[in-house]
């Protein structure tokens, strides 16, 4: 494996490098990005692929299922709270999408009895941002089969997400004036389709 990750390097700087060398130059000492995007550190979903954005145009912030916890005063060590805070405050970026996706194990983890994640203390305690997920998702099931339980548990975090943003008084002031737009997006993996939220419809729509 380290082979493999080492003759990646070097195609890289031989290859793609050299096509964007002044894309990279210009980028050697500032950054510009328009978008925060949040998703999961799931191996499949990758941000820039799926926007096919360069480098430059997203901050990206990656975590178990894509969680962003509610705004708090914490001498804490914050990963994600910090870096949302340096996206709008320092970058100022003008949008933030939430990017859930398809077979989302952090997802799956939050319909499972706490015993069953004992050996993962860690990722159980960050699951707890998402506890509401699973209640309202009891409440809009229709069919109950594990397929639909599955991607309503994982749209319905997309939104537990958003709502979660709107708590950070710098975000909602900016979202209030109209200066920042939130996106919430479901990628589909196995398709490669994207469906975004559509607020005032309450529906998630395909990304034509």
């Amino acid at each position: 494996m380290k082979e493999r990750l080492f003759r990646g390097i070097t195609t890289f700087q031989q290859e793609e490098f050299e096509t964007h060398r002044e894309l990279f130059k210009s980028l050697g000492r500032q950054q510009k990005p328009h978008t925060l995007f949040i998703g999961c550190s799931d191996s499949r979903v990758v941000p820039s692929m799926i926007t096919q954005t360069p480098p430059g145009e997203l901050f990206i912030v990656r975590n178990v299922a894509n969680i962003i916890p509610p705004y708090r005063e914490t001498a804490e060590y914050v990963a994600t709270t910090s870096a949302v805070e340096y996206a709008i405050l320092a970058l100022e970026v003008s949008s933030i999408v939430v990017c859930g996706h398809s077979n989302c194990g952090g997802c799956a983890a939050l319909n499972l009895p706490p015993e069953k994640l004992e050996h993962l203390p860690h990722v159980r305690k960050w699951l707890d941002v998402s506890k509401e997920v699973p209640g309202r998702v009891d409440r809009l099931l229709v069919d109950n089969t594990p397929e639909e339980r599955e991607w309503l548990t994982e749209q319905i975090n997309v939104l537990v997400q958003m709502k979660n943003l709107l708590t950070y008084p710098y975000i909602r002031e900016r979202y209030d004036a109209g200066t920042l737009d939130i996106y919430g997006w479901y990628y589909i993996i196995e398709t490669g389709e994207i469906y975004n939220f559509n607020d005032e419809k309450s529906v998630f729509e395909k990304i034509r």
